[in-house]
């Protein structure tokens, strides 16, 4: 008689499920500008990559707060010096 006992097959891993909601990168190619701050924002869009989509919000919001910044850091350097009046006739 014989008492081993016979090998039970290893059960089959289950294949994982597809999960459409779960994160996906998106790999949007992303071009270097040249500006620091754009650059910074812009690189703000791969944090999208590994959240689900209820938490793109946070970082759109985010990177178009870094892009409207950038945009009034412009307007805020001082231009060239404006033109001297020109005197006007004195009474």
């Amino acid at each position: 008689m014989d008492d081993a006992v016979p090998e039970t097959p290893p059960e089959a891993e289950a294949e994982p499920e597809h999960d459409p909601a779960a994160p996906a990168p998106l790999n949007v190619p992303r071009t270097p500008t040249g500006d620091a701050w754009v650059d910074a924002a812009l690189g703000r869009l791969g944090d999208a990559d590994h959240l689900a989509t209820d938490g793109h919000v946070e970082v759109y919001e985010d990177v178009h707060r870094g892009l409207r910044d950038a945009l009034t850091a412009l307007d805020a350097h001082p231009g060239p010096p404006a033109p001297p009046t020109q005197p006007g006739p004195r009474s």
